[in-house]
């Protein structure tokens, strides 16, 4: 059996799905081919959306539980159903899918159920659950298969007790004590989500701070509030084990990054977030003359691989591992299969940290213009000096506005405070349209909102901060 397309996208997540949208909407035929029984890919079925359901979940009982006496709002006892609140991320997780769904069949995509690999110049296989295969002939194919989670050498995953992301989603009770391997992004948030309902968190990561990549400052400021709120950290080392021990506890055995300084540290459950790695195997790349790098990302040239009309975007090449990233990347793809002008300004994407308080960041940290020898102003505004925040009871963080010594360009913006992932869209537009600080400072803003703290470390940059 085969089926001819203009279009054939293997991986259903938010950078193959959002290709096929708009590769539908501009009158290709196309189909989505997805292996697993539901769209949406990682981020929307064991990824980005059931972890905010449940950060949601837990917050709204941590505040219950902290702040509301404060506020003058008594409860009386208070507790938490994990089951319920597992039951709600489940809907959340199976609305969008559906909806996704509904919308590759609004725009006339075939969705393929099965596991796709490309069989040869405009081939794609497709072996569904009972092992039966269907050949789709197409004139392009793109590659949108995603990333995994990366195994950690002789630490064995079992989803039970030594769990990744994905088993962090589902723990059928809240660990007494829990140890985080990796101080990363996913890490920190699920890490965060457990302490909430009552885990005892410790984070062991091999570098010496959190959050590589993001802003040094930020991150310290990061790193102090979730000391305070009762994470703890033992950076620079490395984890070289995971045992049982006497009474069934997990041993985790920890060394210095640099070697020597052994600990063992005790653990009912360890979750292992050291990142995550293309997921490329299997898929017939040889049969094209595609080669991956060794950690088994695909190159590309504006997301155009090294064979004809073989394209790739997401996870599975290079730069963040970001479901937005994916979804810019898929748009710009179609758009281009269909001759138009396809483009994405990988300067100007945001990453947040979905943390208590959030993290926020886009464009350039301090350490990346330093190390470019790139001449820059510094602009910062802490929320402790923002109405809102004040009135709020949430006066964690600042924000950090960095321009161009010269011309003014905002460089980079980088936040951490209450509700900051809500925030950097902002500071992203400014990026895309090559703005000056001053423009954010001239500005009018709402009052009272957490936002004047962007209008306010803007003008910071030239030193006119009215407000601190």
């Amino acid at each position: 059996m085969s089926e001819s397309y203009d279009v054939v996208i293997i991986g259903g997540g938010p950078g193959g799905y959002n290709c096929a949208i708009r590769a539908g909407q501009l009158g290709l035929k196309t189909a989505c081919v997805e292996m697993r029984e539901t769209l949406g890919g990682t981020c929307l079925n064991v990824g980005c959306i059931p972890s905010k359901a449940l950060l949601h979940a837990s917050e709204l009982y941590e505040t219950a539980a902290k702040d509301f006496e404060g506020f003058g709002i008594r409860t009386g006892e208070l507790s938490f159903d994990l089951k319920t609140m597992m039951g709600r991320k489940d809907e959340a997780v199976a609305g969008l899918t559906k909806g996704v769904a509904g919308l590759l069949k609004k725009n006339k995509v075939d969705h393929i159920r099965g596991k796709g690999r490309i069989a040869g110049k405009g081939e794609v296989v497709v072996e569904d659950a009972d092992g039966k295969t269907q050949t789709l002939k197409t004139k392009h194919i793109v590659i949108a298969t995603g990333s995994e989670v990366t195994p950690l050498p002789g630490v064995e995953i079992d989803e039970k007790r030594v769990v990744s992301s994905t088993g962090a989603l589902s723990l059928e009770k809240v660990p007494g004590k829990l140890v985080l391997i990796g101080a990363g992004v996913i890490g920190l948030e699920l890490g965060s989500v457990w302490r909430r309902l009552g885990a005892e968190v410790t984070v062991v990561e091999y570098l010496d701070r959190i959050l590589p990549g993001m802003d040094g400052e930020i991150a310290k400021q990061a790193q102090k509030i979730f000391a305070k709120q009762g994470m703890s950290f033992k950076l620079g080392r490395k984890v070289t084990g995971v045992s049982e021990g006497a009474g069934g506890q997990l041993s985790v055995a920890t060394e210095a990054a640099a070697g020597g300084s052994e600990e063992v540290l005790e653990a009912d459950t360890v979750l292992v977030c050291i990142g995550r790695r293309p997921y490329t195997e299997g898929l017939g790349l040889e049969t094209v003359g595609i080669e991956t790098d060794r950690r088994g990302f695909i190159a590309n040239d504006h997301w155009q691989t090294g064979a004809e009309n073989v394209w790739v975007v997401g996870d599975c090449t290079h730069g963040a591992m970001l479901a937005h990233k994916a979804e810019d990347e898929g748009v710009a793809c179609a758009e281009r299969i269909a001759g138009k002008a396809g483009h994405v300004n990988y300067n100007a994407i945001p990453g947040v940290v979905y943390t208590n308080p959030e993290i926020a960041s886009v464009g350039q940290t301090e350490e990346q213009l330093k190390a470019a020898g790139r001449a820059y102003k510094v602009g910062k505004f802490p929320f402790l000096a923002n109405s809102r925040a004040r009135a709020n009871h949430e006066t964690d963080g600042l924000v950090k506005v960095l321009a161009d010594a010269k011309t003014d360009e905002v460089l980079g913006v980088h936040m951490i405070g209450k509700g900051v992932g809500e925030m950097i869209a902002e500071a992203a537009l400014a990026l895309e349209f090559r703005a000056a600080s001053e423009d954010i400072a001239r500005t009018s803003h709402p009052h009272p909102t957490m936002t004047e703290a962007i209008r306010q470390a803007a003008m910071g940059v030239e030193g006119w901060t009215m407000q601190a």
